[in-house]
Formats: structure tokens, sequence, C-alpha cells
């Protein structure tokens, strides 16, 4: 059974959904011509029962025959109906036929009709000649036979072959249209199976074409609504998802490694100088040195800030940075404004917190909201004002820089995207791109805006309250 199971498992599917089908036709034909056969056979057998208990013989020819038997003569053999085999029964089991007939054996059920235990009997036996023969006995209606005819009765018979050939020659048909049945919906299935998974070899070549040339630009046609095309589309939207997250990576790879030039550049820089004064033994004045180490210092600082943003960025963006837990981000917030004034010493924060629980990753919300406040340090001027507030779960931070123009609004999250103005200050270009991430993560919403007097620019966080904790005992 196992093997047999394998062998069909190492057949194409086309092969096995024609297989299939005409397995299914043939157990379907195989039952009807069943029933069909044994029906016929029944409603045969009930009609030939029937025409032998209404066969009639008047009492002349049953005195004939009586007459016959008792005295050992014969009769004319026309005098008989010939379809039938007629002979007489006694009790003692004793049997006399018809002229020209086979005897047939006389069986319980006759013998019993003759001693007149029983009204009547019907069975099948064999007669002399080895001849199956379907027998009708009952008792003898004769008139007049004296006490001799009370112990006597007649069997009328017919071969069951007049019923045998008949079924024989309709099992035949039954076979040859089953057979014919079954070897068309054999190819019907295989038809069938052919042209229902014609979308499923398009697939599969699509599928080998991208596995052999990478090549994320195939589509497949869609046709109709059902489980092929439900199967096409989800493939196209596949391809489609991994086209997109291919060039954002190339994008990304390209844009980060345009960011590290630059740093890279300036601190090789720096460290040669500072090198060939070591090796030819000039000295650098201590103003230039440390000039030069605080930039080495920066450039570094710089370089580790964009390492570190490139590994927040490497993760899926449907994955989560870490586990979920219920915070305070009024708490969060106080937190990113100390790190905000250390940033901006020479700058006024005026903060505005109201209690707030939101459900995210407490380092990665932080983060979010310091790069946030960050972003609002870098563009206010000397001496500025930066206003804070957290009120029904909205974060809004405004600065009062030039603010942002209009058309540079829908670019502000993309990542490594930097405004033309802001190309000379120091960052990667990643922080709002992060924040957005983490924000929407969170279950969020952030968005940037112009003040509405058109100073400065207003960044709007929303995030989704949660049940405060239980305080801690």
């Amino acid at each position: 059974m196992s093997g047999l199971r394998h062998r069909l498992r190492a057949l194409p599917l086309r092969s096995r959904l024609a297989l299939l089908v005409a397995l299914a036709v043939a157990v379907a034909v195989a039952a009807v011509a069943a029933a069909c056969w044994f029906v016929t056979r029944v409603q045969l057998e009930d009609q030939l029962d029937d025409s032998l208990r209404n066969a009639k013989m008047d009492n002349g020819q049953m005195r004939d025959l009586l007459a016959s038997c008792l005295s050992g003569g014969q009769l004319p053999a026309q005098e008989f109906p010939g379809q039938y085999t007629v002979q007489l029964v006694a009790a003692d089991g004793t049997y006399c036929p018809a002229p020209n007939t086979t005897p047939i054996p006389a069986q319980p059920g006759d013998i019993a009709v003759a001693a007149g235990r029983q009204s009547d009997a019907l069975h099948t036996t064999e007669n002399d000649n080895g001849q199956e023969m379907r027998v009708y006995t009952r008792k003898l209606p004769v008139v007049g036979a004296g006490s001799a005819g009370n112990q006597l009765a007649v069997s009328v018979a017919r071969p069951l072959g007049e019923i045998d050939s008949p079924l024989s020659t309709l099992a035949w048909v039954l076979l040859a249209v089953g057979g014919l049945g079954v070897v068309g919906a054999g190819a019907a299935g295989l038809w069938v199976a052919r042209s229902g998974l014609r979308p499923v070899d398009e697939l599969t070549h699509a599928v080998e074409h991208v596995a052999r040339t990478e090549d994320l630009t195939v589509r497949i046609p869609v046709e109709g609504e059902d489980e092929i095309a439900r199967l096409s589309r989800s493939f196209n939207s596949m391809t489609a998802q991994l086209a997109t997250s291919r060039d954002r990576q190339a994008q990304l790879i390209a844009d980060a490694g345009h960011e590290l030039r630059t740093p890279l550049t300036s601190l090789r820089t720096n460290i040669e100088l500072l090198a060939r004064s070591d090796a030819t033994g000039r000295a650098i004045p201590p103003e230039d040195r440390k000039a030069l180490l605080d930039s080495v210092k920066a450039q570094m600082t710089e370089l580790a800030a964009l390492i570190g943003d490139l590994q927040e960025l490497s993760r899926p963006d449907a994955a989560q940075p870490g586990p979920l837990q219920v915070v305070a981000l009024h708490d969060i917030t106080r937190s990113a404004l100390r790190r905000a004034r250390l940033r901006g010493p020479e700058l006024t924060i005026t903060a505005e917190l109201a209690p707030w629980y939101v459900r995210a990753e407490p380092a990665a919300l932080e983060r979010a909201v310091v790069n946030v406040l960050d972003n609002a340090v870098k563009f206010s001027p000397d001496h500025g004002t930066i206003d804070v507030h957290l009120h029904r779960g909205e974060l809004t931070v405004r600065d009062h820089g030039p603010g942002i123009p209009a058309e540079e609004l829908p670019h502000v999250f993309e990542r490594f995207w930097r405004s033309p103005s802001a190309r000379q200050l120091p960052g990667s270009g990643l922080g709002l791109s992060i924040v957005a991430r983490t924000i929407q993560q969170a279950g969020g919403q952030i968005a940037l805006r112009p003040a509405d007097d058109g100073d400065g620019t207003v960044a709007s966080v929303r995030l989704p309250g949660a049940p405060q904790p239980p305080p801690e005992l």
C-alpha cells in the first residue's frame, strides 16, 4: 500500500487528477451497472415465476397425463406447452414427467405439496441433464381421479437459461459502456486538469525564472476569482514586495555609503595630519592640535551614531524592536528633556506633561522622543525657546526656528533625506525615519507641520493609551 502511494505521489499532478477522476467515474459506473444488472435479474425472475404460477392446463390434459403415468402409456407431445416442463409428483417422492421432457428430481417442497402439508412450492433445481430449472409445484387440480389424485402434485418448470442469456448480454453491454465511460472520463479529467492547472504551470515557470535570473519584475496574468487567481495575485504581490525591499536595501546601502564617506574622509585627513607631524618631527601648534583632536572625536561620535541608526533600520519593518510593556510616556519625556537640555544649554525648554501611559518598548520610545527633541534643538536659533506639551496622548514639540518649507514636508520621514538648508548641520538624516517607525510600531502617528503663527515647526506624536499599571508594593 505504501509503495502504491509512493508511486502515485511520483506522478505529475495532472496525471493524478485524471487518474482520480477516472477512478471515481469507474466506481460510479460499476455501482450503477451492478444495480442495473441486479434489478433486471430480479424483474426477470419475478416474470418467470409469474409465468409458472399462471401456467394453465385444462382438466383433460391433467387426466391424460395422470392416466399415462398410471398406465405407463405415452401421449402425443403436442398436447403439452413446449416452453414448460410438466411432471406429476407423488407423496412418496416418485415423479412422472410429461412425454419428451427431461425429468426433474422431486424436492422436499414438491413432496410436501403432494402430501397436502403445504399449498405450493417454488424453488430452483437441476434436471437430470444438469440444467438449472425454476420449478413451481401446486396440488393436482384433477376432478374424478379418485384417491390417487389426492396424493399427487403437478410441477411446472422452465429453464433459468431463458433469463441467464439476456442477463449475460446485458452484463457485456454494461461492461462495454462502462469501459468507454471510464476511458472518456479519464481523457476528460486529463483535459480538465491541464486546463485548470495551466495557471499553476505559469506560476511554476515564473518561480523558476525568478530563481534562475533573480528578476522580480515578472508578473502572472490573473483571470477570474478562483483559488488559482488568488494564488497568482499573492505571487504578484510577493514579487512586488520583494522588488521594493531589494530596491530599498540597495538605496539604503548607497545612502549609507554616501553618508559614511564624509566623516571617514574628514577623520582620515585629521589622522594623517597628526601622523605626519609625529613622523616629521614638526610639531603642530597646541591650539591646532586640540582642534584636530576635537574634530576626530566629533567624527567618531557621528560615525557611532550613524552605525547605531543603521543597526536600528536593518531590522524588518514588521518586526518589533523588543517586548512591549506599559510605560509612562510622561516619565520618558522627562528623561529625554534632560538629555535635550544638555545638548542645547543656551536654549529655554518649557514642558507641561500630563500623565499618560502607553504600550511600547521603553528604550525605543525614549530614543524616538530624544530624536524629536534633538531635531528641535538643532533648528532652534541661539537662545531660542522650545515648548513641549503632553496632553491626552498627544506630545507636541514646537521650536521657533526657520520652519520647513511646504514642499519638503512629505520627505522629512524618508531615510537619509536632509533639507538643503540642513546639510551643513550634524546628523545622518535617519533620526526622523527612526521616530516614524517606532511610533508606528507602537500603534501611533507622527506629523510635522508649520506653527500656526508661521514661526517654527510643530512635531506632533499621538499614541494610544494603555491601562495604568498597579503600583509596586
